[in-house]
């Protein structure tokens, strides 16, 4: 409800307490709270203000004293009144709701605070280092493995050429 359709300031029954009436300041309730009007205080205010309950103003609303609300108009305010009290605290909820979520989302952790950039640095180069480390460990043992078995290749083709190499000539020397 929009504050130009709010109740207009006024006594109106207390919607925590039916018993009692409380001050509608046009926007919010107050915390000023009274007795409902006995008999007598009905009749003098009818006396003293003369105008007729039925009257409407020029905006078509009915203009009703409001100490003499009849039980559909207080429940129908008291209505309007918990809408815009809900309303009220939906909006409240998603506006915190944004603000958690953002608050969430920006959130750093105080270890970082708390550790210097230099111990940082040091943990990324030990990291680092290590990852070194053990790729030069496995590129030394699959090269050296390969360096081996290529030269022991090597050996085996001397020494098998070698081995054939007077029986060749041998057979040359025959014919």
């Amino acid at each position: 409800m929009r504050r130009a359709d709010a109740p207009r300031a006024g006594w109106y029954p207390d919607p925590g307490h039916r018993t009692r009436l409380r001050w509608w300041d046009g926007e919010d309730w107050t915390d000023i709270r009274r007795a409902p009007p006995s008999d007598s205080e009905l009749t003098t205010y009818e006396a003293n203000h003369p105008m007729e309950v039925g009257q409407l103003t020029a905006s078509g609303r009915q203009i009703v004293p409001s100490d003499a609300l009849t039980r559909r108009d207080a429940d129908q305010i008291i209505a309007e009144v918990r809408n815009v009290a809900r309303a009220e605290i939906d909006r409240a909820a998603d506006v915190f709701s944004m603000r958690a979520t953002h608050a969430a989302r920006s959130f750093q952790p105080l270890i970082t605070e708390y550790t210097s950039k230099l111990l940082r640095w040091v943990k990324f180069a030990v990291a680092v280092a290590i990852v070194l480390l053990v790729g030069w460990f496995v590129f030394q043992v699959i090269f050296q493995a390969s360096l081996f078995e290529w030269i022991g290749d090597r050996i085996d083709n001397i020494t098998d050429n070698q081995g054939s190499a007077p029986a060749t000539l041998g057979l040359l020397l025959r014919h």
